[in-house]
């Protein structure tokens, strides 16, 4: 991974983060090299909690994405360039069970040193240990135009990932 990016700490991320994932968008991948699915997602959060540097994402349980996530300890969250976002679209508009993610032209799998996959064309990588989990509670939101996101009542599931490694695209 050397050869593609820089290491860096989660303070050093120069980037503002609602960019990266409200327009930019990000891609959460789950799984190991030998299986795994991505999903893009435009919802989430970065920061601290806990004394940690984390993210925190936000997947319905009917999402391909969420078998991977739920099985394994690591996710992985990356940040590409304008230059991909056809393949960030199809990647949040196809599901993995109609389309084998893992043979999209445009996107290369490398594996991090805790075992989650992330991309070599992404400027930002982020390698994520998931820490706590929980589903959204209609019963809590205070507000009623929140209700209105979820017509089919099916409500996501966030995971609080601490971001255990960052890197950037040399």
């Amino acid at each position: 991974m050397e050869d593609i990016f820089q290491t860096i700490g989660t303070e050093d991320i120069q980037e503002n983060i609602f960019q990266l994932i409200g327009k930019d968008w990000m891609l959460i991948s789950g799984g190991t090299m030998d299986h795994y699915n991505m999903m893009t997602a435009s919802w989430g959060t970065a920061g601290v909690l806990w004394r940690k540097p984390v993210i925190i994402t936000f997947i319905r349980p009917q999402r391909y994405t969420y078998e991977f996530i739920e099985k394994q300890p690591y996710f992985s969250v990356s940040f590409f360039g304008e230059q991909h976002k056809d393949l960030l679209n199809l990647c949040g508009t196809t599901s993995g069970r109609d389309l084998n993610k893992m043979t999209i032209d445009g996107l290369t799998a490398l594996q991090t040193p805790n075992g989650a996959v992330g991309f070599r064309e992404a400027k930002l990588l982020l390698e994520c240990r998931k820490i706590y989990f929980d589903d959204i509670d209609p019963a809590f939101f205070q507000v009623f135009e929140v209700e209105k996101i979820y017509p089919s009542k099916d409500y996501h599931r966030f995971y609080i990932g601490e971001i255990t490694r960052a890197w950037k695209k040399r």
